[in-house]
């Protein structure tokens, strides 16, 4: 599959990656000043344009124009980040690519689906949107950005299935936003809520304090959890006791307080009980 990315910042050159990574011979074109992704991350740009190949057009012009279209030709994917409005200025829009170019397919990495796709926005909002940024602290990952790439690179090969039944290409859209509020599914149904079993509701499924540091617990499946009862010594007549109770909570925090990394360590290796320990 030969695609030609367009797309700037992290979502398209992660999709670009993954594709690349599966076998796609991609290129990426930058513009004169270049992508701006390099100056927020070099090692991160780095990463992930190993392999692909760089060029520089600017595409403002018509012999930038004249080149692109050119590589278009022997092309059967085209990727892009630009608004619809910008594409439609370059003469990008996907009615003039497919009268042009009918073997070419394009995905288009956007903001948000439909006519919301000229508004501006980034990671950040796109998270706030759908609950993920509950206080005023940034979130862990850009999330929106990466599980956008996640579906830019199924997009590409939905397109690669319909172009071999077809013979043509297709458009197919990919939101950020849309994304984000994939993500955020779990939370919507109450899972992380506090009051969700891996919201903080479940005692097997928190992070403690321990003698040296912090523990991951996920003791949530039921065999798991009888095992950190277990461990805990919190068994009554063989069953465990009810892990959403504020007593179990308090009892394991307890028993996780005294013991160190190493300790826990080792016993979830002789135990099998799911355990990642943290400085």
């Amino acid at each position: 599959m030969r695609i030609i990315s367009l797309a700037l910042n992290l979502p398209g050159p992660a999709a670009l990656r993954r594709l690349a990574d599966m076998g796609a011979r991609c290129v990426k074109v930058n513009p004169p000043l270049g992508d701006a992704m390099r100056s927020y991350t070099a090692e991160g740009y780095a990463q992930l344009h190993q392999g692909i190949q760089e060029i520089t057009l600017d595409l403002k012009t018509d012999q930038g124009k004249v080149r692109l279209h050119k590589r278009l030709q022997r092309c059967d994917l085209l990727l892009t980040s630009f608004r619809p409005s910008a594409l439609a200025k370059l003469g990008l829009d996907w009615a003039a690519l497919r009268a042009r170019h009918p073997q070419l397919s394009l995905v288009r990495i956007v903001g948000a689906p439909g006519p919301l796709a000229e508004v501006p926005g980034h990671d950040l909002t796109y998270q706030a949107e759908v609950g993920l940024v509950p206080g005023h602290a940034l979130p862990a990952s850009l999330f929106a950005d990466m599980g956008g790439a996640l579906m830019a690179s199924e997009a590409a090969l939905q397109a690669l299935l319909m172009q071999q039944r077809s013979g043509r290409g297709s458009l197919h859209e990919v939101a950020l936003s849309s994304a984000a509020a994939w993500l955020a599914l779990p939370r919507d149904w109450g899972m992380c809520t506090p009051q969700g079993a891996v919201g903080g509701a479940h005692a097997g499924y928190r992070m403690y304090a321990c003698k040296d540091g912090r523990v991951a617990v996920a003791a949530l499946e039921p065999h798991f959890a009888q095992r950190l009862c277990e461990a805990a010594g919190l068994l009554q007549s063989g069953s465990p006791p009810n892990l959403m109770s504020p007593q179990v909570h308090a009892a394991i925090e307890a028993w996780v307080a005294g013991m160190t990394r190493r300790q826990l360590g080792r016993l979830a290796a002789a135990r099998d009980i799911p355990l990642h320990t943290l400085r």
